[in-house]
């Protein structure tokens, strides 16, 4: 019997009795001066009891659930975020930027935060290296800030970071290196260069409690080869975004849901000894090269 017949199934004092309980919660919360927290709360008891009701959720389920967000908080620290995790397989962290980053022209598409940014990354200069040692393809990565009216933006922070070739980000590592994270800022004319790596596919942490609940729902933890950008300007909203690697099997099976048609990119693969836009000397190494222009809407739209 799915969920639907068996609400159908119940009885009508069964239903007054749960309706009952969700005007009494409903009800505590009157006496909130915040309004937005009120609205918040009211909506959440609304949506929660809704969800329980739908699904008849037994008690055992409902202790189930709370254990798994007990192992959700205990494997949390400053180095791995799994409540981020928890919200980005299950779409809420993309639903939440979707709801506050409304379209606005050509300005570029946000994605999902992930859960491994950090803080006072290394300053490098226009055409530097993030790599910092990291195993990977050498990667070309240029393009232009600009605002909505085509108009160069100077002096704009830029974040990059990314995993190396083996899926891992330095954070990962107990011995506190830092690779494959860096910012810059653009040019007196807006552009922006750097040496990274080139994106390669990588599962999310699995090793937990989300990773558990990804196996026992048939999921996979892929999430499709990227390279993490965070834009900032004076008078600019905010840009959290990645770039992804077009031709890469997984783009309509990432795991956080990340993927958006605009921020896929060509990374246009180059032989060994192709000459470099910097006349880096490479040797052997093959390497890619790819172009994104950051286009950054006005804050408060």
């Amino acid at each position: 019997m799915n969920s639907q017949q068996e609400n159908t199934a119940v009885s009508e004092a069964q239903q007054a009795v749960e309706e009952r309980l969700i005007a009494n919660v409903l009800a505590s919360f009157e006496g909130c001066t915040d309004e937005r927290l009120k609205q918040i709360m009211q909506a959440l008891v609304c949506h929660l009891h809704a969800f329980i009701r739908d699904v008849r959720l037994s008690e055992a389920e409902w202790n189930q659930a709370i254990g798994f967000l007990t192992e959700v908080g205990h494997i949390t620290d400053d180095k791995r975020q799994e409540f981020i995790l928890l919200s980005d397989v299950l779409g809420a962290s993309m639903q939440t930027i979707n709801v506050n980053n409304e379209a606005r022209g050509d300005a570029t598409e946000a994605t999902v935060f992930g859960p491994f940014f950090v803080d006072d990354a290394p300053l490098i200069e226009n055409g530097g290296d993030i790599a910092g040692g990291a195993a990977g393809e050498p990667c070309w990565v240029e393009g232009t800030v600009r605002d909505l009216d085509g108009n160069p933006i100077p002096g704009a922070r830029i974040e990059v970071w990314e995993a190396d070739d083996e899926g891992f980000y330095d954070v990962q590592h107990a011995d506190g290196r830092v690779y494959g994270r860096a910012h810059l800022f653009s040019d007196d004319k807006g552009n922006y260069r750097f040496w990274g790596l080139t994106p390669t596919p990588y599962p999310i942490p699995h090793d937990g409690p989300v990773g558990r609940m990804l196996q026992a729902t048939g999921r996979s933890p892929m999430r499709a080869s990227h390279l993490h950008f965070m834009a900032t300007a004076p008078q600019m909203r905010t840009l959290v975004t990645h770039i992804f690697v077009n031709g890469d099997e997984l783009l309509k099976y990432d795991t956080v849901f990340g993927v958006k048609q605009s921020l896929v990119k060509e990374f246009i693969q180059q032989p060994a000894g192709a000459p470099t836009p910097d006349s880096r000397e490479l040797g052997e190494t093959t390497w890619a090269k790819v172009h994104f222009d950051i286009v950054l809407a006005p804050a408060g739209s």
